[in-house]
């Protein structure tokens, strides 16, 4: 019986100590190959940083020309806590005026741009008289940026305005019928109650989260989205790379 009971606790202490050295592997694992992943991040952001520097200071040829006619209009999406930082914003849109974008859609989910709109018009305007463009007969020429404020509140009325037109226009008869709306119903209704705008080629979005924040979803039907990264951390090389890729896709809709 003694022995028995000896053996049990043997088997005991053995099973015990397998389970300790068994977590203490799967550590070891999971610390190995959290390090890994570490320095493999570590080292694509060393390389990102290091082409952004090459790009903003043209030593990579290749992003030297940038068809930037192809980029008509660009919505520029902005986390509303960021976007109570001017000075980046400013920034950003002169940035965008140095490359060469001509109009620029503004947006961020809770109006702070549209609140700070004559602050960022005025700051910009005193920037465009400092940084002129040499030509080649020698005049300075002053790049001229039109600029559009929205926030997710011109959504809710811009849908419930559409929504009533197409009512009054297809429901509202004496004889109604089944109403069949389109897509081209829905654009010609936010259209007539002065929603509609254009729609961006391409919209950049500053912040934590991957997505367009509420941006009107009618006006980027055919849009290509770029998640750019938190405002503090933007480089110029990025805007540049992004442009310049946008630039080289084939469009295959909206045209």
């Amino acid at each position: 019986m003694c022995r028995s009971m000896g053996l049990g606790n043997e088997v005991q202490k053995i099973l015990s100590w397998t389970s300790v050295c068994g977590n203490l592997v799967l550590h070891l694992v999971w610390l190995i190959l959290h390090l890994i992943i570490n320095v493999w991040y570590s080292v694509l952001g060393i390389a990102r940083m290091v082409e952004n520097t090459l790009i903003s200071s043209g030593l990579l040829k290749s992003y030297n020309a940038v068809n930037i006619s192809k980029v008509r209009y660009l919505a520029v999406v902005i986390d509303s806590e960021e976007a109570r930082e001017t000075s980046k914003v400013l920034e950003l849109l002169c940035w965008l005026a140095s490359i060469g974008v001509k109009s620029i859609c503004l947006y961020d989910r809770e109006g702070v741009l549209k609140k700070s709109q004559t602050a960022i018009i005025e700051g910009l305007n005193k920037s465009q008289k400092a940084i002129v463009e040499g030509s080649d007969d020698g005049t300075l020429v002053e790049k001229h940026v039109d600029l559009e404020f929205v926030s997710f509140a011109d959504s809710k009325p811009a849908v419930a305005k559409a929504a009533n037109l197409l009512f009054a226009k297809h429901c509202a008869s004496t004889k109604p019928e089944k109403p069949n709306f389109t897509e081209s119903d829905m654009s010609e209704a936010l259209q007539a109650v002065g929603y509609g705008g254009p729609e961006p080629d391409l919209l950049f979005v500053y912040g934590p989260v991957r997505c367009h924040m509420g941006f009107p979803a009618w006006r980027i039907r055919y849009t290509e989205i770029v998640h750019m990264g938190t405002l503090k951390s933007m480089e110029f090389g990025s805007l540049i790379k992004a442009i310049h890729k946008f630039t080289k896709v084939h469009q295959n809709y909206g045209q």
